[in-house]
């Protein structure tokens, strides 16, 4: 069978101020016709890399070698990307390969409308008439499942919520119907039902449209969905390449073995949660760090429109030393209320209080002593960190605005702690953020939440970007620092098999309301509500055969 995509001793090196570093050594794969290929491994592994160099797009600084062909959607040649001029390679794009990027909303342009940003790549490639380039995104947008597309292509990014914008991008991608399409984690930053979606509609384009896909993922649930076929990547080689099925049911590395293995799964460790629950409701009972009670919070609206209520009636505690996880799709007020409880977000309805600080109507210097009691690990430290700045002077920052600390470097013996207390050497903390991997800052964001010694730690999607294997490391750390400083925290996540291996307590946020509250085991074990029951459905799980009978229960 003709490959549409055939990779050979592909090597990508990158000038650096301290050498060379190559991060693609002999990498050879091939993709065929209306087949999906994972490839799948840990940060800096060479994933990414070896996606952007199917489409030419490595930095000034790589230099590839080897061979990287790409077969004509109309079967009238063959094209190597790393060796055709910077012309022919403007029209091998959209046209015979397209990339779905990781975040829609860095992809997407704000200040053009979806359907001018769809248009321009046709106009590019086509001679069309701006009405007939509408007619076209149009009709893109209503394949993608866009609602309402005659209004909506007339809509901004901003205007979208974030599985719409990256239905928006895969529209882009499918404009000049290229045979193959490089997905790069196209589901990270999206919640599990929004995921099913996502998935469904890339497994309609393979069916209905013949479109080849390679899937760059760290999300083993999200291979067994979709993947054909499986190549697992480990410092910038590929160790291990097979059949969806046979990787997962005989995986021959021990690398691929580790790395199934660090997937959290459902109810695998649910069982130390409630006995790290059972030990903490052992002692004295202590009042509950947050009360919320009825919790209304509402975002004013602009010229003369009405606001927009995020949270409804929202009734919850956070006991003493307890995890309260708090799930649901984007949009649901989840981020709204860890905002809130934090003093970042008013509140505009009932009661919310915060170490015995009433939220409603408070005033900001009579909370700013409580502030210092209050820790935040933000979902993405790359963009919550000052590139500026050394990540011994990120973490300590906190004790510098408190003015707990005169410096930096009156601070350091205190950061050095911590960062080796996150499982990370004191000498990272001379390096800037962008000298360290994902999960390596993540780790310095948890120290930098925890600096202050905080008794509440509100954790917002602290491992989503992550891969399985860091992710389960970060896991692991959260719960020996929680059990070791006994701090209380929020955890917000869209990954149910995370909240069930960390917390004591789940919240279910539906629209702004809590639909369901409860012990792990009572709401994954055995849902009431059938938004619940729906995002149970929408999970999948990292086992080919178990996934694909999930899917036909789900339509």
């Amino acid at each position: 069978m003709r490959h549409i995509l055939d990779i050979q001793d592909l090597e990508v090196t990158f000038a650096t101020d301290h050498g060379p570093i190559t991060a693609v050594d002999g990498v050879s794969l091939t993709v065929e016709p209306g087949r999906v290929l994972a490839v799948v491994g840990e940060s800096g592994s060479g994933k990414s890399v070896t996606a952007r160099a199917v489409l030419g797009l490595l930095a000034e600084t790589a230099t590839a070698s080897g061979a990287v062909v790409l077969a004509a959607r109309d079967g009238s040649g063959v094209s190597d990307v790393t060796a055709i001029s910077a012309d022919h390679l403007r029209e091998v794009r959209g046209r015979d390969v397209a990339m779905v990027f990781q975040e829609p909303s860095t992809a997407l342009n704000p200040v053009f409308t979806i359907g001018w940003q769809i248009a321009e790549g046709l106009r590019a490639h086509e001679k069309l008439s701006r009405k007939a380039a509408r007619t076209r995104a149009i009709d893109i947008l209503r394949k993608v499942g866009i609602p309402d597309p005659e209004s909506r292509v007339d809509s901004y990014p901003h205007q979208l919520s974030g599985g719409q914008k990256q239905r928006v991008v895969i529209a882009m991608a499918l404009a000049l119907g290229p045979g193959l399409i490089v997905a790069d984690e196209p589901t990270t930053a999206l919640d599990v039902t929004v995921q099913a979606e996502i998935l469904d509609l890339l497994r309609d384009l393979r069916d209905e449209f013949g479109t080849a896909i390679l899937l760059i993922t760290h999300n083993m649930g999200v291979v067994a969905d979709l993947a054909d076929d499986v190549a697992v990547m480990y410092q910038g080689k590929v160790v291990e390449q097979a059949p969806v099925a046979e990787l997962f049911a005989h995986p021959r590395e021990a690398y691929t073995q580790n790395l199934l293995a660090a997937v959290p799964k459902l109810g695998e460790r649910r069982a130390q949660a409630v006995e790290r629950a059972e030990r903490r409701s052992a002692d004295a009972p202590r009042a509950p760090l947050v009360v919320a009670r009825g919790l209304e919070i509402q975002y004013p609206g602009r010229f003369g429109k009405p606001g927009f209520r995020a949270v409804t009636g929202v009734d919850f505690e956070i006991g003493a030393g307890e995890v309260f996880g708090l799930v649901g799709e984007s949009g649901s007020g989840k981020s709204t209320i860890g905002r809130a409880i934090a003093g970042l977000t008013p509140v505009t309805g009932g009661s919310l209080q915060v170490l015995g600080h009433e939220m409603l109507g408070y005033r900001e210097r009579d909370f700013r002593a409580t502030r210092r009691d209050i820790g935040f690990v933000f979902q993405d430290p790359a963009s919550s960190f000052n590139p500026l700045l050394t990540i011994a002077e990120c973490v300590a920052e906190p004790l510098i605005v408190q003015g707990l600390a005169k410096d930096a470097r009156a601070a350091r013996k205190r950061v050095d702690e911590l960062l080796e207390a996150v499982q990370l050497p004191r000498s990272y903390g001379d390096r800037y953020p962008h000298e360290l991997s994902g999960g390596q800052r993540q780790r310095a964001s948890l120290a930098r939440g925890l600096i202050l010694g905080p008794k509440l730690l509100i954790a917002d999607e602290p491992t989503s970007a992550l891969d399985v294997s860091v992710q389960a490391r970060v896991l692991d750390l959260f719960v020996e620092l929680q059990s070791e400083l006994g701090f209380s925290s929020l955890f917000i996540t869209h990954d149910l098999a995370v909240v069930d291996a960390l917390a004591d307590r789940l919240g279910v946020l539906y629209r702004g309301e809590l639909v369901e509250t409860g012990t792990c085991a009572e709401v994954l074990g055995n849902p009431r509500e059938a938004y619940t029951q729906r995002l149970l459905a929408s999970l999948p799980v990292p086992d080919p055969g178990e996934q694909a009978e999930r899917r036909k229960l789900r339509v």
